[in-house]
C-alpha cells in the first residue's frame, strides 16, 4: 500500500482569500452564532484571529487521497493557537476529540485547544459582566 500524506490546505473561501484583511466579526459568514460571539470577544480584546484558515487531512485512502480532514474554527496567529468550539451539539464532542487526537499525532507542532460548552459559557459569562 503506497500512502502519501497530503499537506495542510490553506482554505480559500468566502471568508479567506489570499488578499483578505478581515477586520472584525461583522465581516464573516460563520457556521453558527457561538462562533460569531467568540469572534466578537476576540475583537473586543483586540486578539488577532482567522476563521477556518486551514484544513488538516487526517486519514487517507490507499492512493493517498484524504478521506477525513479537520478544519479548526479559529486560528490566533499571535499565539500560534487553533481553537475549536464545540458548543451546540455535545454529541459531536467524541468525534471532535478523535479528530483532535489524530491531528496531534500527525501534526505534533500544531497547537490546538478544544473549547467545550462549559468553557465557552464561562467565557461568555466573564465577557458580559
Amino acid at each position: 500500500m503506497n500512502v502519501k500524506m497530503t499537506s495542510v490546505v490553506n482554505n480559500v473561501n468566502k471568508n479567506n482569500t489570499p488578499a483578505s484583511n478581515i477586520v472584525n466579526a461583522e465581516e464573516i459568514v460563520f457556521a453558527n452564532e457561538s462562533e460569531r460571539e467568540f469572534a466578537k470577544i476576540l475583537d473586543f480584546y483586540k486578539i488577532s484571529w482567522q476563521y477556518e484558515p486551514k484544513t488538516f487531512p487526517l486519514e487517507f485512502d490507499s492512493s493517498g487521497n484524504p478521506v477525513l480532514s479537520f478544519t479548526p474554527d479559529f486560528y490566533l496567529p499571535d499565539l500560534d493557537l487553533y481553537i475549536e468550539l464545540t458548543t451546540l451539539n455535545q454529541n459531536l464532542v467524541t468525534k471532535k476529540n478523535k479528530k483532535i487526537r489524530k491531528l496531534r499525532e500527525l501534526y505534533p507542532d500544531v497547537n490546538i485547544k478544544l473549547f467545550y460548552k462549559k468553557d465557552y459559557d464561562s467565557l461568555l459569562f466573564k465577557f458580559v459582566k
